[in-house]
């Protein structure tokens, strides 16, 4: 039996060290590009297999030229394999350098075409290698396994040629989309290996294709990541300019709403808390209160339909329209009414706002209140428990132009309390979906009824957090209470 040993020529050293060498430093762009979490997902899988199929085929290459010339069956039919190895790696690589182009230039259209494109050529190729190897027109192996080109010797690189062809295509039709150094080194990708392939069709003894695809890959990547760290950089400078924004509007809308408790110190008439809590940096969610005149308060909380920045906005106007007609004099429903046409002038984002709000004499405890699509108050008598008000509403402000709105009268007697709030309290969902729901709100406020305001909206809160736990929050969380202790003034005993 032969005996089996690699051929190391001064070429085939030469070789050795540049491609060693070559594929060291497409391991450390593998590293890189798995490291690179500035760079998309997608990106860095692209580059990872990128390196990973230009080791392989390089090392391919090499490792043919190192067993030229060794004897016997095994051999043979590893210089076999191993050549269709390099061809075919050779056309992944090409395939996968596409889909960056098109990644880089956001046409997923095209690149989802490009997966049936790919698998006909692929395909092709290698029933083209298979059956070269048996008819001599690429490549053969003569009787002491060394390697010879065939007549049709280019066709080896069918695949990778026609993917570099397609390339050019794309960087034509795309170089307006590309910054003038990526285009460049996408330029040289294509070129400098083309380059390579003619002179080897001259050459078999140095890796001109290898040397120039390692050498071309390299720098498309480094350009690519640069280019990549540029944006990050950009995009970073941009989030932090909105987050700064964010927060400064955040600071802006909680400095809208009352947040000095108690908000009439010399009003011993009626005790009041509140609390927002956002879900986002902004909410849609608002709350207010205010004297009307020397004996009436005007009450509003309103929820807007959507989250963010727009329903912010929408809460602001609203806030602002509201306050104004309730200072003027106008009763409940004719502030909706008034509110409601203003809004729907030109509320193209077809935004809403549920509402409850009333007027409250504070010297008898009377009061007139208007409910727009918004949650059930809940009440506790001195001597009762809170309990849910079960009552009609009129439709959301802004839903539509000239509805008609409702008021009533109520009346609150000494020791009473009044407890109103938003969606964002029953519908506080934990990490199994489940909806905090009317009767735990219940639960916490009659854990102690009689409590003030303050005490009876942490009671409510601490039961939201306890029951939501780790969940993400998906609404706003608003409440206001409200305890009267009559107009003398003096609270009555818990």
């Amino acid at each position: 039996m032969s005996k089996v040993f690699f051929s190391i020529s001064t070429i085939n050293l030469f070789n050795l060290i540049m491609i060693s060498a070559g594929i060291g430093i497409c391991i450390l762009c593998f590293i890189q590009a798995s490291a690179a979490n500035y760079v998309a997902q997608r990106l860095r899988h692209y580059y990872q297999f990128v390196f990973l199929f230009i080791i392989l085929y390089v090392s391919a290459h090499l490792v043919r030229q190192l067993m030229d010339g060794i004897l016997g069956i095994h051999a043979a039919a590893a210089l076999q394999i191993i050549t269709i190895v390099e061809v075919q790696s050779a056309g992944i690589m090409t395939y996968i350098v596409s889909l960056i182009f098109l990644y880089c230039v956001k046409d997923n259209k095209t690149e989802k075409s490009f997966k049936f494109l790919f698998g006909i050529i692929s395909l092709v190729h290698i029933v083209l290698i298979i059956a070269a190897s048996f008819s001599r027109l690429v490549f053969y192996f003569d009787d002491n396994n060394i390697y010879h080109r065939g007549p049709g010797y280019l066709l080896s690189n069918l695949c990778p040629l026609a993917f570099l062809a397609i390339d050019t295509y794309l960087l034509c039709k795309y170089r307006k989309r590309m910054t003038r150094s990526v285009r460049i080194a996408l330029w040289l990708y294509i070129i400098i290996p083309v380059l390579g392939i003619l002179i080897q069709s001259f050459t078999y003894d140095i890796q001109f294709i290898s040397i120039a695809t390692i050498i071309t890959a390299v720098n498309m990547f480094l350009v690519s990541i640069q280019y990549q760290t540029m944006l990050a950089k950009q995009q970073q400078a941009v989030t932090t300019r909105l987050e700064t924004e964010l927060k400064m509007s955040s600071d802006i809308q909680a400095s809208q709403l009352p947040r000095l408790f108690p908000p009439f110190p010399s009003r011993k008439e009626i005790d009041i808390y509140a609390i927002m809590k956002p879900a986002k940096e902004v909410g849609g969610d608002f709350y207010d209160f205010f004297m009307i005149d020397d004996n009436h308060i005007g009450f509003v909380i309103a929820d807007v339909s959507g989250k963010g920045v727009p329903a912010a906005l929408f809460m602001m106007v609203s806030r602002v329209l509201i306050k104004s007609h309730l200072q003027n004099g106008e009763s409940p429903k004719e502030v909706l009414q008034y509110v409601n046409e203003q809004l729907c002038e030109n509320n193209e984002a077809q935004l809403f706002v549920t509402v409850w709000l009333a007027v409250l004499d504070i010297s008898t405890g009377k009061g007139l209140a208007a409910n727009a699509g918004h949650e059930h108050p809940a009440i506790c008598r001195k001597d009762g428990e809170y309990e849910l008000v079960i009552y009609r509403h009129s439709p959301a402000v802004a839903a539509m132009n000239g509805i008609p709105f409702k008021e009533h009268a109520f009346e609150l007697h000494p020791g009473d309390n009044l407890f109103v709030y938003t969606d964002g309290i029953p519908e506080a969902t934990d990490s199994d979906d489940q909806f905090f729901g009317l009767e735990k709100m219940l639960k916490a406020l009659n854990r102690n009824p009689h409590a003030d305001p303050e005490e009876a909206l942490s009671n409510v809160l601490a039961d939201i957090n306890s029951f939501v736990g780790d969940a993400e929050q998906f609404d706003d969380i608003t409440m206001l209470c409200i305890k009267y202790n009559g107009p003398t003034g003096k609270k009555q005993a818990s």
